[in-house]
């Protein structure tokens, strides 16, 4: 499928595509030459010219001095360029969600939700860029007022992986931008395109303010060197980045060595507890969704499902017989719920996984290789159901993968436990009727995840609510409440009015 992408900037995808776009200057990376690859029949789409590292200095040094100019400018003033892109948005939202589809193999009605969500956290800029609230302090001494503002940080790196090739990095940058920060973003280089499009649509936005600098907002593609330079750079004081939990722990490493700040949202293994009184109704549609939507290639999809003994046998067979029905194919395909994964890298982590499974004790159902009926050259799978063991080692591990790993459990203690007791704690959920069960696993007692969920699953966030998870997740929030805190540095203000110096704590020093 090839698609007329005129309207995002692209005018030919049969020459080399730049991976370096500063600001309106786009220009050819003099790294390697790779191919960009559709998911959907493994065919070659485009190819990008990779930046080097010396190409992201000077896209760092060009936001750095654009911040200089874009702190000043009034909060207000700054959630009207956001207003503008979301105008874009709105204007592209049909054709960017099918290069998503493209490119990373959504199936179109995600790929639509995708763009939405950009679309969204537009909106809740603009309105955050009137409410960067301080606070006013009663202070100790008399005619003195203390109180704490909020100014723009700096420029921000921003590292993205190839699941949420627009939204993740919206929910940062949209954000950033009314917080008074320019923006750097290293996308997934399995994902170029949909960047490069981002790119265009927002200098687009800019072109109509002549008071913004280009510069607020750039691209550098490339793999981990490119990556690297951005967490190593200290004209950077912010790295946000979204990936693997090995890749988070190097980029925290680099950016704690020069006493930068990282924002990490990391690796998922998500579970959801099912109790006796669960309408297993919205329970089987929720753990359907959760489990194979975007072919189990969301940091929330659900991976592992404690469920209580005494409805354990029913829900297992009624979940296969979900399972057996899933229309799994080219997502462009109308009624299709699964599309591929995004490589063949993929397909071999998930056939390893379910081996380690099956020699760790686990009975599987699916998690077959499909080739029939399906596009030549894609890797299309069979979502997996294994019931196993709540101590099998691979349960402790997330496969980017489908694979729902069912587990069973006696008491409500017993079940929380077993959720715990992962290194990852992003989202969770519980499905019950009983109030004091719902409201315990709210608790301090309960989840452990940074999204705790009653009655609904664990994928399909909304914009308003901080997005990020605890331990190895990376402890970072993303998007809505007040996550706009971090792209921001607090300073605490003592302004004396009067006549006098008295001191704090009534010290005092010379006269005073």
């Amino acid at each position: 499928m090839m698609l007329d992408l005129q309207a995002l900037g692209f005018n030919s995808l049969q020459q080399p595509q730049p991976g370096v776009w500063i600001g309106k200057s786009a220009e050819m990376g003099l790294g390697e030459k790779i191919e960009v690859v559709s998911p959907i029949d493994g065919s070659a789409i485009a190819s990008i010219q990779l930046a080097t590292p010396a190409q992201v200095n000077q896209a760092v040094e060009a936001a750095s001095q654009a911040f200089r100019h874009w702190r000043t400018v009034p909060a207000p003033q700054r959630g009207e360029l956001v207003r503008r892109i979301a105008e874009q948005v709105r204007q592209h939202k049909i054709i960017l969600a099918e290069l998503i589809t493209l490119e990373a193999g959504k199936i179109p009605q995600e790929a639509l939700g995708e763009v939405q969500e950009w679309i969204d956290i537009c909106d809740f800029a603009v309105g955050l860029s009137r409410q960067l609230y301080g606070l006013t302090i009663a202070s100790e001494r008399p005619d003195h007022r203390l109180m704490e503002q909020w100014l723009p940080l700096g420029p921000v790196g921003v590292i993205t992986a190839f699941n949420f090739p627009v939204a993740v990095w919206a929910w940062n940058a949209m954000i950033g931008l009314v917080c008074g920060d320019p923006i750097v973003w290293k996308p997934s280089e399995k994902t170029p395109l949909c960047a490069l499009a981002c790119q265009h649509l927002v200098q687009r936005a800019i072109a109509t303010l002549p008071d913004v600098p280009p510069e607020v907002c750039s691209v550098v593609i490339g793999k981990a060197d490119v990556g690297q330079t951005l967490a190593s750079h200290p004209s950077l004081p912010l790295i946000s980045a979204t990936g693997s939990i090995p890749m988070g722990r190097a980029v925290a490493t680099t950016v704690a060595q020069r006493l930068g700040r990282s924002l990490l949202e990391l690796g998922g293994n998500n579970g959801m507890i099912v109790a006796p009184s669960a309408n297993l109704e919205l329970a089987i549609r929720a753990i359907a969704f959760a489990a194979v939507g975007t072919c189990g290639q969301r940091c929330t999809t659900l991976r592992r499902l404690i469920v209580h003994n005494r409805i354990a046998d029913n829900l297992v067979e009624r979940l296969q017989k979900v399972y057996r029905s899933l229309p799994i194919g080219d997502p462009n395909q109308e009624g299709v719920l699964v599309g591929p994964l995004i490589d063949s890298a993929s397909g071999e982590k998930m056939q390893a996984a379910l081996e380690t499974a099956r020699q760790q004790g686990g009975k599987i159902f699916g998690g077959d290789r499909i080739t029939e009926g399906v596009p030549k050259g894609g890797v299309y799978v069979q979502p997996a159901i294994v019931e196993i063991s709540p101590d099998a080692a691979i349960v402790q591990e997330e496969t980017f993968a489908p694979i729902l790993y069912v587990m069973r459990y006696e008491t409500l203690e017993e079940a929380i436990a077993i959720h715990n007791n992962v290194p990852q704690g992003l989202s969770s959920a519980i499905f019950t009727e009983n109030f004091r069960e719902a409201e315990y696993f709210l608790s301090p007692a309960g989840s452990d995840c940074g999204i705790v969920n009653v009655n609904i699953g664990t994928s399909g966030a909304e914009i308003g609510g901080a997005f990020g998870g605890e331990k190895e997740t990376g402890g970072g929030r993303e998007s809505g409440s007040d996550s706009w805190k971090a792209y921001m540095r607090r300073v605490t203000n003592t302004v004396n009015y009067g006549t006098a110096l008295p001191l704090a704590q009534g010290i005092r020093f010379l006269d005073n």
